[in-house]
């Protein structure tokens, strides 16, 4: 390659350096939007629905990578119940994983120990704990003579042979860490202001697979930095909503990400495309796209999660189940309150005790309620046959 193309400066612009009303627009909308997800839920319900979000988010991730792990299938490696059959286990145990560094980010955020989501250090710290778990077979690259075994955590290097993601070279394997130590620099969030922060997760999603560091689960890396990003700036709205499921869905098709991210490989277009190497006005495209895929999964997500129809439908479910009608009453106290003490069961319900406790147990036997401890107090959970009622819609299939 030539000196331009294997200088990091070949990634700019990394930032806009002028901002249309459009994006403004978007940014505020999509903040404001956020802030409102799941409002009117208990803390302890959205937890409840967070780790459901964790589900959706790999299962789409996974479908963007042509792996279409079901969502039963998901749920079955998460009670560690994996399939007999080498290829339909090892896509089990890629979306245990998925889901295990996504419910760590989101335990960091809470904690505030959340790093630097752009550091070279935290995306490392992705993909080796994506792959810490990965048999063998999901570590060896190529083919034949070409066959190369990845190391996780670790970036492509001179060793390695030259990587083409359909029409895009990225930079030789030698340069990717000089790429990463200036995306770092550019991407840094504590010298960005909140909006800026909105825009820049937009942006770091392209450039990251771009550099294209790691010999394979780029994509998977970058889905994961974009949640961490989102949280970061303040729109995560605690997980209640899916970027994957967005970029996998597109606004108008399924090919939209593909076409999008190719668009943004654009070189740059003449005097007025900006000065960087790339195409200011393909950037520009790209992450006007990229938060309205995201406005309109939150707009989704808030439809859904709407206490008032999300009651209603605590009604279809008791009902398509064959439950008591008190079992209702039970559910929507859990929903308001976030978790019920057993006790209360009794009281809630109106029914004797025995009667009560019998009930309260159909619901822990259905998975619908749970509790942290044998005799603790109850709080909703969100198996697959609850969200197949509860969020229609939400995969394409259950």
């Amino acid at each position: 390659m030539s000196i331009v193309e294997e200088t990091p400066a070949r990634i700019e612009p990394c930032l806009l350096d002028e901002t249309s009303s459009d994006i403004l627009d978007l940014v505020a909308t999509l903040s404001a939007s956020t802030s409102g997800l799941g409002a009117r839920l208990h803390p302890r319900s959205a937890a409840g629905l967070a780790e459901s979000m964790r589900i959706m988010n790999c299962y789409y991730s996974n479908l963007i990578e042509g792996h279409n792990t079901t969502p039963r299938e998901i749920e079955r490696a998460l009670a560690n119940k994996l399939d007999a059959a080498p290829e339909r286990r090892n896509l089990q145990v890629e979306a245990r994983a998925h889901i295990r560094v996504q419910r760590e980010i989101d335990r960091q955020h809470a904690a505030g120990e959340l790093p630097e989501p752009a550091s070279v250090a935290f995306i490392g710290w992705l993909h080796r704990a994506f792959y810490e778990d990965a048999p063998e077979a999901m570590l060896l690259i190529g083919e034949g003579e070409r066959q190369l075994h990845m190391v996780p955590g670790a970036f492509r290097s001179a060793a390695d042979h030259e990587v083409a993601v359909g029409r895009h070279l990225p930079p030789s394997g030698e340069r990717v860490a000089a790429f990463m130590a200036y995306f770092e620099q550019k991407y840094r969030f504590a010298s960005l202001g909140m909006g800026q922060r909105i825009i820049a997760m937009a942006a770091v999603h392209h450039r990251l697979n771009y550099i294209h560091p790691f010999l394979d689960g780029n994509g998977r890396v970058s889905r994961l930095m974009s949640h961490a990003m989102a949280l970061e700036a303040g729109i995560g709205a605690h997980g209640l909503w899916s970027v994957s499921r967005g970029l996998a869905r597109g606004l108008t098709s399924r090919g939209d990400y593909k076409r999008m991210m190719d668009h943004a490989d654009m070189p740059r277009q003449g005097d007025l495309d900006g000065r960087g190497n790339l195409s200011r006005r393909a950037l520009s495209d790209f992450v006007t796209w990229f938060l309205k895929v995201c406005l309109d999964q939150v707009t989704f997500m808030g439809g859904l999660f709407a206490l008032d129809t999300l009651v209603d439908r605590l009604k279809l479910y008791v009902a398509r189940r064959g439950l008591r009608p008190e079992a209702f009453v039970l559910l929507e106290q859990i929903l308001q309150r976030g978790e019920l003490p057993r006790g209360e069961a009794t009281r809630v319900t109106g029914m004797k005790e025995r009667s009560a406790r019998d009930l309260l147990g159909t619901l822990v036997s259905d998975s619908i309620v749970g509790s942290d401890t044998p005799k603790g107090p109850v709080s909703l959970r969100f198996p697959l046959d609850a969200i197949e009622i509860l969020f229609p819609s939400l995969f394409p299939e259950t």
